[in-house]
């Protein structure tokens, strides 16, 4: 596919992620799609069989682009404690942004009939988020920034409790203090006192 063909896919996608976003997995149609986007059926059609599928490449994208970041900058030598830091205060926005969260709508499709538990799990997600992270902190800690942790067990509160407040605050909302004090035990774990300041 060329690059107008790549462009069409990209325009496609930022409209989906804003249905998703808002009305979920299970309420977004390819015609609400053709709608947002101004696509005929056809076109929109030749280039995404299902809503399922538009979906999918969304969060493939997503991952890749977070475990491209930080694999990029592991390679970098970039200090551990600065690529803490910032995806840190990313997930503290992303918390906080209720209209950008696509966390129903991953429930809402990982938990549907239609996807196959084999090739498209939540478990996949969840390993590979795992294994960019653990990643990350295994680095934080040889260069000694880092404390000696387990990263499996502070990956899960990581991931656990963002996923969690970001689940929560499309049902209610959510005090300011609570990414940050999530993010604080994070950084208290992790970051050694000298690191710390």
């Amino acid at each position: 596919m060329g690059t107008k063909g790549e462009k069409t896919k990209h325009f496609i996608c930022e409209a989906a992620f804003r249905l998703f976003a808002e009305k979920g997995f299970k309420d977004v149609t390819m015609k609400d799609i053709c709608e947002k986007t101004g696509l005929s059926r056809g076109g929109l059609y030749r280039h995404y069989d299902s809503t399922s599928q538009i979906f999918l490449e969304l969060i493939h994208t997503l991952m890749a682009d977070q475990q491209n970041e930080f694999e990029e900058k592991i390679k970098a030598k970039v200090p551990a404690r600065e690529i803490l830091l910032h995806v840190l205060d990313r997930y503290e926005t992303e918390m906080l942004d209720r209209e950008h969260s696509l966390s129903i709508a991953i429930y809402e499709f990982f938990s549907g009939p239609s996807v196959s538990k084999s090739s498209n799990s939540i478990q996949q997600q969840y390993e590979a988020s795992k294994e960019m992270w653990t990643a990350l902190i295994r680095y934080g800690i040889q260069t000694g920034e880092f404390s000696p942790v387990s990263p499996e067990a502070v990956y899960d509160l990581i991931v656990f409790s963002y996923q969690g407040v970001r689940m929560y605050s499309r049902l209610m909302e959510i005090e300011e203090t609570i990414p940050k004090n999530i993010t604080s035990q994070i950084k208290s774990l992790l970051l050694k006192e000298r690191e710390k300041k």
